[in-house]
């Protein structure tokens, strides 16, 4: 018999009526409000997915996968499917070894802290354990390296070994982090710009995309999309050093994702009540779920 730790209850919901995502460029503030898109348990009680806080696409086997209020769902055939507990991921990381890592607030049948620091799932969602800083740390901004975790909870902090962490210091408080999943560099989008680390955040410096970036993901090693101010996605090829702008808007940019798909770069985000995907720069976008 499973203990309360590891229960989870088998949820299914379609976006596409009446998602409620937070505003603002990035969702960091948790809610306790019920309306969005209805959903059902397995037992038939209604739910509501309120908040997206991120997304992505598994490495490993393709899905696409968003973390939200209500915990994580992964794109099936026939929809947004949840598998697992209600766990509020503020934040969310896929590791190299395909684990997932996250940080927010149990759901009342979770049997974690309040917050549950740094939680890891090797089943795709569908149980969590805590790792570290469990009732410490509410982790915003999540981020995996090749060999490293870096969050921010109010502190930026960094582990190797996602049990003990050390402090560091940055110019701004960033409002999203992302990694490089083979040389590791970070990057910060703060209110002062987009910042790049080479050292696991020992030191920082500015990049200069076109605009102001409110969410940044590494697509590849080279390759980083970007949200912007201006309501359009942002590109690099060579790792920040150049941005070519989106010749048009997409809205405000509230979770951002990006991968390699057939040589061109992927962004996965959400807008208003959508989930979207382009391969061009939001020039075209292709609706999820």
């Amino acid at each position: 018999m499973k203990n309360a730790r590891q229960r989870h209850v088998s949820r299914r919901t379609a976006l596409s009526a009446g998602l409620v995502v937070a505003s603002g460029l990035v969702a960091s503030a948790c809610s306790s409000r019920s309306s969005g898109a209805p959903g059902h348990d397995d037992d038939g009680a209604a739910m509501a997915i309120t908040h997206i806080h991120g997304i992505t696409r598994d490495p490993r086997t393709g899905k696409v996968v968003i973390a939200t209020h209500q915990g994580l769902y992964g794109l099936e055939q026939d929809g947004w499917t949840g598998g697992g507990p209600v766990l509020d991921l503020m934040g969310f990381a896929i590791a190299p070894d395909g684990s997932y890592l996250g940080s927010g607030h149990p759901g009342p049948a979770l049997n974690l802290p309040q917050p549950a620091g740094l939680v890891r799932s090797t089943d795709q969602g569908r149980t969590w354990t805590v790792l570290s800083r469990g009732g410490e740390s509410d982790f915003h901004a999540l981020a995996a390296g090749p060999d490293f975790v870096i969050g921010f909870d109010g502190t930026l902090r960094l582990t190797e070994d996602q049990t003990t962490w050390s402090d560091l210091a940055i110019p701004a408080a960033p409002h999203s982090l992302a990694a490089s999943p083979t040389s590791g560099v970070v990057l910060a989008a703060t209110e002062q710009g987009l910042l790049a680390s080479g050292d696991r955040g020992a030191t920082w410096k500015p990049l200069t995309p076109p605009a102001l970036l409110g969410l940044v993901a590494w697509a590849d090693d080279n390759t980083i999309v970007g949200a912007g101010v201006d309501r359009r996605l942002h590109l690099s090829r060579d790792a920040g050093q150049s941005w070519t702008a989106g010749t048009k808007e997409v809205g405000e940019v509230t979770a951002l994702g990006a991968s390699t798909s057939d040589g061109k770069a992927e962004a996965l985000f959400v807008v208003g009540t959508d989930v979207l995907r382009s391969t061009d720069g939001g020039a075209t976008t292709e609706r999820l779920g």
